[in-house]
């Protein structure tokens, strides 16, 4: 591959790049200028905020039979200082105010006793703001009971709530004081009877880092998304709306020659947008830490002791600009406009957004397992980083990770721009749910775009309706959720006028077809559970939420969970994959492709770790068998005899003990294991040979039909 050349088209690319506005300000304005004007314009309207509420007047009410006690704290609150004393009548009722004192933490506040007999309702005083509190107190039990109404949805109020809070707290220990002065003992002794103190042994670098660990993170792959943004935009779906993307493919360059000078582009691009927030955002943090050190005695830090931390940020964030160049890329290059991209673009963010609020929630460590996440591994990484907490181990797979995740969506990219049908749109793309309906026409499969609508909405409705259904009528609800997998998508395809039969796959199949299927899911079952168990162990917890949740569902009647558990789910999730998904993704992409992203899909929808590999490759295995039987029926027996083990495994032990006892062993021994991948190949390999046969004698009767 020359090297020249990529130079010349990643030349080419930065130029393009840098006519546009938007790059130039995302990369250059927001976080250099904006950033800064945010952030410290913010402190200073918190700071006007909380002075102007420091310097109210706040108007208090006492009803109190304590013979005006409180109401006395109250008024010495405000004459600390100045002793002043004020006394006026108005409108009926007597206030008393305190001249405006500064106490020991700085506020700067008066308050003003308004006469308790002169309200005749105090709920209508406070939603009118003639008062900001209002205190009752009745004697109960020997004791004096004090309510305090306020009116939360008022500034003024709650603030003066606190104030009210503060002078009860002196009010009780004072009374506390005098009691145990008038039992002859002594205060001191009775009200601390030991001491304690707070030792923090944390040092000012590691205190200063688990605050920057929270926030720096999650700045810094939200300002690698926005960087990266609009360039990917750009050079995908900005020269195809600009039609200079045909002028390119007829210069004498290869399509990964462009793709890598595109993606490196839109990496260098990303890179360069997060140092510049990097340095804006350590330039904030100095700054307010020198506030601080003016403001207060704070500890002093030693940067150097941050150096091993900020290399390794340096290395994630490259790793992680090129993990999100490409995600990016793979998904602006589906778009045939800027608008369309940016639609595209949406969902991606708010995921990558969501997921780097990890960073805020507390006791998640970065495991081996969390560090093959993405997005999660970078924000944990940082973290641990910047609070001193050094695993090389760790490093060296989230680093790995994102490299090999960004080299897998490379490899993508480069089978879309190897497709012309892809590159240049085919028209079997767009989303029609949303045209008239009249304007459609009838026939054919549901574009791509309506697919991923439907896989997106039924994801959302599973997560919170099938959630809440199950929740609320376990066996019942999870029936409820199959409904909503099977009747969204059957909406659509009415709706858009779409050929059922082609869009589900309900064809007639030959009989060798269906033991084709049989025997591959029998061989199927052996080597997924080798695979299960092997996740388990490095799964520990999300397992065990697995059994928990499929032994609550396996309590009811034998028959009726067969149903829900195994039956259900044939039809309904195979109408929803191997029907309408895999027909829609294979009129536009490669067989193998259409397959792949089904059996992603499947995985995802279980909503599992523990489960995201072996249902995934059980869609591969399900899917593959719909495509060469031609029909989705070989598929929903499949699906039906592996959910349906599944359930008399659970809800009949000893009968399935007595057959295989291997499934009921604690631990799998080494020859357990290659037991069961000996008979599982064994029966695959057969199931194989018959689908291939099945296959050729269907291509044999359909060309006698042609004969005749």
């Amino acid at each position: 591959m020359s090297t020249k050349i990529i130079k010349t088209l990643v030349k080419k690319e930065m130029l393009d790049v840098f006519r546009d506005k938007k790059t130039v300000i995302m990369m250059l304005v927001i976080p250099v200028i904006l950033y800064p004007l945010i952030f410290i314009g913010a402190m200073q309207v918190v700071a006007m905020i909380s002075s102007s509420m420091e310097a109210q007047n706040y108007r208090i009410a006492v009803d109190a039979e304590d013979d005006g006690a409180f109401s006395r704290m109250l008024a010495e609150k405000g004459q600390k200082d100045d002793g002043s004393k004020a006394s006026e009548a108005g409108g009926g009722r007597t206030e008393e105010s305190g001249g405006a004192e500064e106490d020991a933490d700085g506020e700067n506040y008066t308050i003003t006793l308004v006469d308790a007999g002169s309200i005749t309702d105090y709920e209508r005083a406070l939603n009118d703001e003639e008062i900001d509190v209002y205190v009752s107190g009745a004697m109960q039990n020997g004791k004096m009971q004090y309510d305090i109404y306020y009116l939360s949805s008022a500034t003024n109020s709650s603030y003066a709530r606190n104030i009210v809070l503060d002078v009860f707290d002196e009010f009780k220990e004072e009374l506390t004081e005098e009691k145990i002065r008038a039992a002859g003992l002594d205060v001191h002794e009775i009200l601390e009877p030991v001491l304690y103190e707070n030792k923090d042994t944390a040092s000012s670098e590691q205190s200063l880092g688990s605050i920057m660990g929270a926030v720096l993170p999650f700045m810094l792959i939200i300002s690698l998304m926005m960087g990266t943004m609009y360039p990917a935009i750009d050079t995908t779906a900005g020269e195809r709306e600009r039609g200079t993307l045909e002028t390119i493919l007829t210069l004498p360059v290869t399509s990964r020659q462009l793709i890598i000078s595109k993606f490196l582009t839109v990496a260098l691009i990303g890179i360069i947008s997060a140092l510049l927030n990097i340095f804006s955002m350590g330039g904030l943090a100095f700054y307010m830490y020198q506030i601080m050190d003016m403001q207060t005695e704070t500890q002093s830090f030693e940067i150097a002791k941050f150096l091993p931390a900020i290399l390794v940020c340096m290395l994630a964030v490259f790793a992680f600009s090129l993990f999100v160049s490409a995600v990016t890329m793979c998904v602006t290059s589906f778009a045939r406009s800027y608008k369309e991209a940016n639609n595209y673009i949406t969902p991606l963010m708010l995921v990558i957004m969501l997921t780097g609020y990890i960073g805020f929630i507390p006791n998640i460590e970065l495991t081996q397992t969390m560090a093959m996440i993405p997005v999660a591994n970078i924000c944990l990484l940082i973290k641990n980083m910047l609070i001193f907490k050094i695993d090389y181990t760790a490093i060296a797979v989230v680093l790995l990770s994102n490299v090999a995740y960004a080299v897998l969506a490379i490899l993508f990219l480069s089978r879309i721009y190897d497709s012309e049908s892809i590159l240049f749109g085919d028209g079997k793309g767009g989303m029609q749910l949303f045209e008239r309906r009249s304007n459609l026409q009838k026939g054919g499969v549901p574009t791509v775009s309506d697919v991923w609508f439907v896989v997106s909405l039924t994801i959302v409705l599973i997560l919170y309706a099938g959630s809440m259904l199950q929740l609320k009528f376990g066996l019942a609800g999870v029936f409820g959720t199959q409904l909503l997998i099977l009747f969204i998508p059957l909406f659509v395809v009415v709706y858009t006028k779409r050929d059922l039969c082609m869009t589900y796959g309900f064809r007639k199949t030959g009989i060798k077809n269906f033991l084709g299927g049989i025997f591959l899911i029998a061989g199927f079952i052996p080597i997924n559970l080798v695979i299960s168990v092997g996740l388990v162990s490095l799964l520990p917890d999300s397992a065990e939420n697995v059994v928990t949740v499929f032994d609550e569902l396996m309590s009811g009647n034998l028959l009726s969970v067969l149903f829900v558990i195994a039956l259900a789910p044939a039809v309904c999730e195979e109408m929803m994959f191997r029907g309408m998904i895999f027909h829609a993704m294979k009129e536009k992409y490669r067989i193998s492709t259409a397959i792949v992203i089904v059996a992603v899909l499947f995985g995802i929808y279980h909503m599992s770790l523990v489960k995201l590999i072996p249902t995934g490759l059980l869609g591969f295995v399900i899917c593959y068998v719909a495509y060469r039987a031609d029909s989705i029926y070989p598929a929903m027996l499949m699906h039906f005899l592996n959910n349906a083990f599944s359930v008399l495994i659970s809800c009949c032990p000893e009968k399935m003990e007595s057959v295989f006892p291997v499934l009921y062993r604690e631990t799998l021994r080494f020859s357990d294991v290659m037991q069961l991948l000996g008979i599982g190949l064994i029966l695959v390999g057969i199931g194989l040979v018959i689908l291939q046969k099945g296959k050729i004698r269907g291509r044999e009767n359909k060309m006698q039909k042609g004969i005749e």
